[in-house]
């Protein structure tokens, strides 16, 4: 089981996860999953609205293939920054 305690649904076992960031009101990280015995990674984005914090986004890359062909385009795009 991952050290941190990431907010997402008791469905999902968090194998490892890394912060991207975290502040008073928003924290990103990246995440391996387990989910129906399935690995997958997410991002995910949380809120915090009172003391809760509430997903706002979540992304999933589900094989080596969809992040291949996502990083290809991605690379193409970085030279523009």
């Amino acid at each position: 089981m991952a050290e941190k305690k990431f907010p997402v649904s008791e469905s999902i076992t968090v194998l490892q996860g890394s912060n991207l960031y975290k502040t008073d009101k928003w924290w990103a990280a990246v995440l391996l999953v387990q989910s129906f015995g399935k690995k997958q990674i997410a991002t995910y984005l949380w809120n915090k609205k009172g003391d809760e914090w509430k997903r706002r986004q979540k992304f999933v890359i589900r094989d080596k293939g969809q992040w291949l062909q996502m990083k290809e385009e991605i690379e193409k795009l970085l030279p523009q920054l």
